[in-house]
């Protein structure tokens, strides 16, 4: 073997080396990578039951039911996006600054019964917003940054189990309800 054939073969095995290395550490960060959704994301386009994703949105005001299975607390709450809805299931203590009409983060993963969270995660202050919740309210046309600051928590007081449903099945649309839309406010009067 010549000084040139096994430089070349020190090269290709060094490549493949840093190849295989590459690969593996690129495997064990994907597990850990957990990408946000909103209940329209999961309503168009479910994740896979194997998927750990973080749901985020505001819990819908009347929709929280709590119950103990043996000693372990169990909590099922609904959480929108104002477009859709889905139903959370969350075993083990509620976060103390959990609320309804508060913005909510649950990390877990879509089951046949639902979203069965892992984690809940809820704001900090009155005025916290996680940036993912506020880019969903944006998108669902609930908010629009030329008209402020985002809605406050307990403006979503208002939106009940049955108001959320309605959503869901179209009945509730921002067509049908122009009111909804930042875009009807009345024009001034003309002088």
């Amino acid at each position: 073997m010549t000084r040139k054939s096994r430089r070349l073969w020190l090269i290709i095995a060094c490549i493949a080396c840093l190849g295989a290395a590459a690969a593996l550490m690129l495997r064990a960060f994907s597990s850990d990578i957990v990408f946000f959704v909103t209940p329209s994301q999961v309503e168009t386009k479910p994740p896979p039951a194997d998927r750990t994703v973080r749901l985020g949105g505001m819990v819908v005001a009347g929709s929280v039911k709590r119950e103990k299975h043996g000693e372990t607390p169990v909590a099922r709450f609904d959480v929108t996006d104002g477009q859709a809805a889905v139903t959370v299931r969350y075993e083990g203590i509620l976060p103390d600054l959990f609320r309804e009409g508060q913005s909510v983060v649950a990390v877990g993963s879509m089951q046949k019964d639902g979203f069965v969270a892992s984690e809940v995660l809820a704001k900090h202050d009155e005025t916290y917003m996680p940036k993912e919740v506020a880019e969903a309210l944006k998108k669902s046309g609930k908010w629009d940054p030329r008209f402020g600051p985002p809605p406050s928590a307990a403006s979503w007081n208002s939106m009940t189990v049955q108001d959320a449903k309605k959503d869901l099945s179209g009945k509730n649309s921002a067509a049908s309800n122009p009111a909804q839309t930042p875009a009807s406010a009345p024009a001034p009067a003309a002088n």
